[in-house]
Parts: C-alpha cells; sequence; structure tokens
C-alpha cells in the first residue's frame, strides 16, 4: 500500500531494553522541605490577604449601617446568651450607672440593655444590637462607680464606633475563609490560615479598643469632672499580667500597663483633670457576702432608653 510519504514504524530501528526504568523518574526535582515551605507561606499569604480585604470592605460598609436596622436585626440575638444568678438589685444599679454615663453621648440612636453574665473572669463585650454585657468576675473586681463607668464607658464608645459590627463582619468573613480552606487543603491548611486570620485580626482589634479607651474617657469626664479612677482596673489586672511586648502584641486588648500610660496622656491633652474624688460603688453593685442568699434569677436584659 502506498503511504504518500508518511513514514511507517517499520522505517524506525526499534530496540527492546529490558532494564528498569531509572530510580526517581517520577519524583521531583524540587527539594520536598521546598515545596512544603511554598504552600505553607503560600496558605498564609492568601489568608492574610483575604482577612485583609474582608476587614477593608466591613470597615467600609459597617458605619453606613443605621442602628435602627441593627437593633431591629441583632436585638433578640444575645438575650440569655449567658445566664445569670446575679440578684434583680444589682443589674438595676448596673443599668443606673449606664443612663448616666449614657445621656453624655445625646445624639445616641440605640436603646441600650445590660446584661450580667455568670462567669468568673472579669470582661465586658458589646453585642450587635445596643447590648452590653457585664460578667459577674468584672462587677467583683471593680471597686468604684468611677472604674465601672470607664468600663461602660468604653463599651460605648466601641458602639460609637460601630467596632461590634467590624468584629461580626469579620468572624462571618474568616468563618468563610476557614471553611474553604477547610475543604481545599485539608485540616493543616485550616489550622494556617486560622493562625494567619488571627494575627492580622489583632491590629485591628488593637486600633478600636484605644479609640474606645478615649470615647469612654471623655463620658467619665464629663459626668464625674473628672477622670480619677478610670484606669484602676488595668491596674488590678497588670499586677497578674505578663508584661512583655510579645503578649501586648497577641492580646485581643493592649497591655494594661500601655492602656494606662496612654489614657493619661489623652486626658492631660484634653484638660481634664487626672484627680478628683472617686464615688462609692454602692451596696448593690458590690460582691454579695452571703452566696447562699436567695437571689432572683435575670431572665430578660435590663432596658436603658
Amino acid at each position: 500500500m502506498h503511504s504518500f510519504g508518511v513514514p511507517s514504524w517499520r522505517d524506525h530501528d526499534l530496540t527492546f531494553d529490558p532494564s528498569l526504568p531509572t530510580e526517581g523518574i517520577n519524583v521531583s526535582r524540587v527539594h520536598p522541605l521546598r515545596e512544603a515551605l511554598i504552600l505553607v507561606f503560600g496558605v498564609i499569604g492568601v489568608t492574610v490577604a483575604t482577612v485583609a480585604s474582608i476587614g477593608f470592605v466591613v470597615d467600609w460598609v459597617a458605619p453606613s449601617i443605621p442602628p435602627k436596622y441593627e437593633v431591629y436585626l441583632f436585638s433578640d440575638w444575645f438575650e440569655a446568651e449567658e445566664p445569670a444568678a446575679a440578684p434583680k438589685p444589682r443589674a438595676e444599679a448596673l443599668r443606673a450607672v449606664l443612663d448616666r454615663v449614657s445621656v453624655h453621648w445625646p445624639d445616641s440612636e440605640y436603646r441600650f440593655r445590660v446584661q450580667i453574665w455568670d462567669q468568673a473572669e472579669p470582661n465586658a463585650l458589646a453585642l450587635p444590637g445596643g447590648t452590653i454585657a457585664v460578667t459577674e468576675g468584672l462587677l467583683d473586681a471593680v471597686t468604684s462607680e468611677n472604674e465601672l463607668a470607664f468600663v461602660l464607658g468604653h463599651e460605648l464608645g466601641h458602639f460609637h464606633n460601630r467596632d461590634h459590627l467590624r468584629g461580626l463582619g469579620r468572624g462571618v468573613g474568616m468563618s468563610l475563609v476557614l471553611f474553604a480552606v477547610g475543604i481545599g487543603g485539608g485540616g493543616g491548611a485550616a489550622q494556617l490560615a486560622a493562625i494567619a486570620g488571627q494575627l492580622t485580626q489583632r491590629g485591628f482589634d488593637r486600633d478600636q479598643e484605644s479609640a474606645a479607651d478615649e470615647f469612654g474617657l471623655g463620658l467619665v469626664a464629663a459626668e464625674y469632672g473628672h477622670t480619677a479612677g478610670a484606669s484602676d482596673l488595668f491596674e488590678h489586672l497588670r499586677a497578674t499580667s505578663d508584661a512583655s511586648a510579645l503578649a501586648s502584641y497577641l492580646s485581643t486588648h493592649p497591655l494594661h500597663g500601655d492602656r494606662v500610660i496612654r489614657l493619661e496622656a489623652v486626658a492631660r491633652a484634653a484638660g481634664w483633670p487626672l484627680t478628683g474624688e472617686r464615688s462609692a460603688l454602692g451596696s448593690k453593685l458590690e460582691a454579695p457576702s452571703d452566696p447562699s442568699s436567695e437571689t432572683e434569677p435575670a431572665a430578660d436584659p435590663v432596658s436603658t432608653e
């Protein structure tokens, strides 16, 4: 048959070689450690870039959400989140302090509510919808009304700056990133993404905490005529906290010592007195002397106009 010039297999000199293939013929010439490092830094880089992008978008969108829509969407999300066995008079007294502090933010569009959470760790949180949660541990730790007023004012600062919405948006975005990485890269990649996302998020948190401190300090100065007692809680906590620079960076709050120094600088710059008489906490807010005394559960958050 005419092949029309197309070479046939018969035109080639084919020989049979019974030897085994060269060892490593299907193995990458790149060192495994190098490939692992490329994967690790790739996951970290993509995660940091994604979280930073989410943070930028959330920072741009959050301030434009009217508080009335926020309250409508989130007001019922955190009811009875951490049921407390706090006496009702303690919750009422806490609300009274919040009333007096929040009145110095006259253009607020929120109806604030307070909850007392049955937790031993001293903490306070600003939750979407206008709820401020304060733990039993914090109420037991404060020693003056001024000290407590600053804590509440600080949380009001988060509402003023819409930090709580930013935190919620970033949390949702980070969860989506972890979900995507976990499906595509397995558990190890998801863990790397979590670490990178947390480190990126720390920068936002520290800036927000400093701004909330300044806002809360202004409310304390407006209520009491001075800022004495505002930093007392940080002084108490500083005695038991790690004072290393690394701990300051990795903490969700700035190092307590750093915050005290900055608060004093802010007060001096604004002309607010640093000294003055501290107001007594009041028997209703003080830690109960008899833990076995009968208390009334706080079933519903306490509202404040």
